[in-house]
């Protein structure tokens, strides 16, 4: 993965340090701690910032809990109402933690 996109409605969280972690599908688990990446938006590709991955995780969509939820700047109902729009009927995730570069 040479490159790592969130929606535009992320933007700020991320920049502010509200949002340190991602929820993503197999697809998009290639990354590895340690690993730094520039971030672009989806809609645009436009480049915001670098962000280094923390670490990475296998998560079950049912054990999400509160602490995903603040980590991601969402109630943990939000959260799974996002997830579910993005990735419909999802039941395994990785959860990706970042810090800001």
């Amino acid at each position: 993965m040479h490159k790592i996109t969130f929606f535009e409605r992320f933007e700020a969280d991320i920049l502010a340090g509200r949002k340190t972690i991602t929820l993503r599908d197999e697809s998009e688990s290639g990354v590895i701690a340690g690993q730094t990446l520039p971030v672009h938006t989806l809609e645009a590709d436009r480049w915001f910032c670098d962000i280094r991955i923390i670490a990475v995780q296998e998560v079950e969509f049912d054990g999400l809990s509160d602490k995903e939820a603040h980590q991601e700047n969402m109630t943990l109902e939000q959260l799974k109402q996002v997830i579910q729009e993005i990735y419909p009927g999802i039941t395994h995730l990785y959860k990706i933690s970042f810090e800001l570069c």
